[in-house]
């Protein structure tokens, strides 16, 4: 699980690399088209069933289009600001949203220690985005933008896949993958590409390799294997690894530099993030479904 959240770290940075070489499409196109493929021999190894219903088959739908909107707008916030920054804001807003989002669709009453929570976790993402400056330009910059939206876009999706209660919830990341990949192939993606990337270098397969293997299919699949063996809320606390090891490792091997306002945000957020597993956020994910 440790190894698993480093990567889900790095895939910031491997992101940031592969923004130089091809576009927003393209890397979503080859990063998921390389993860179902890379899924198959996981089905058969665990004995997991293709069979979908209907009902099924509407969520895979719209979770693509969510996800495929998601990936898309991580790529361009990446591209425009910087790997840790963005790993750190939206890693830690993410669960921050999802409780909100859930909350209000539910019509839970939040109590004090909820509020707490929320204040604290909503300072931190202030803090982080160095509002206290007062610098309009720097907090509306584009990055900030796109990596609010991403924030919002993937508890919508955590949501979306909650409902899917008939499927195993590979199966249905398999498909999401698969259908996302084919809309891309279709519409945005240009044959020369496959011609392209045989002329990249090392770097540009080491850093696919990463996002999209070790990233994507390994780190997931050790994902959903940890939440049979260890429980949702156990293997919760592994997330909070996400966002320090983004920062690390763009620190590392991007140069990236690590602000005290980011350090200070990040810390806020994740003991807000703390606070809220502990107040059953789970336990909504249940009444859900």
């Amino acid at each position: 699980m440790i190894i698993s959240m480093i990567f889900w770290g790095a895939s910031w940075v491997n992101v940031k690399v592969l923004t130089h070489y091809i576009n927003e499409y393209e890397l979503v196109f080859l990063r998921m088209g390389i993860s179902f493929l890379s899924m198959i021999p996981i089905f058969y190894f665990y004995k997991l069933k293709f069979k979908i219903d209907l009902k099924t088959f509407g969520l895979i739908l719209i979770a693509s289009v969510i996800l495929t909107l998601y990936s898309i707008i991580f790529f361009l916030g990446v591209e425009h600001g910087t790997a840790g920054f963005g790993g750190a804001l939206v890693t830690t807003l993410i669960p921050i949203n999802t409780f909100v989002i859930l909350a209000f669709l539910h019509k839970k009453t939040i109590s004090l220690k909820h509020s707490f929570a929320l204040i604290l976790g909503g300072f931190g993402v202030l803090t982080m985005l160095n509002v206290w400056n007062f610098n309009l330009n720097e907090i509306f910059s584009k990055d900030n933008i796109y990596f609010l939206i991403a924030s919002l876009l993937w508890p919508i999706l955590t949501i979306v896949s909650s409902k899917a209660v008939k499927i195993n919830a590979m199966v249905f990341t398999f498909y999401v993958y698969v259908i996302s990949t084919i809309f891309l192939y279709f519409f945005y993606i240009d044959d020369v590409l496959f011609t392209n990337i045989l002329e990249f270098d090392y770097k540009f397969w080491l850093n696919l390799f990463v996002v999209s293997i070790l990233s994507t299919t390994f780190a997931t699949s050790i994902y959903f294997i940890g939440i049979n063996k260890l429980g949702t809320k156990e293997v919760s606390t592994f997330i909070f690894l996400v966002p320090t090891s983004a920062l690390v490792l763009s620190a590392i091997f991007l140069d990236e530099k690590i602000s005290f306002t980011t350090i200070l945000g990040t810390i806020c957020t994740i003991i807000a993030i703390y606070i809220l597993n502990n107040l059953n956020l789970f336990r909504l994910f249940k009444t859900n479904e």
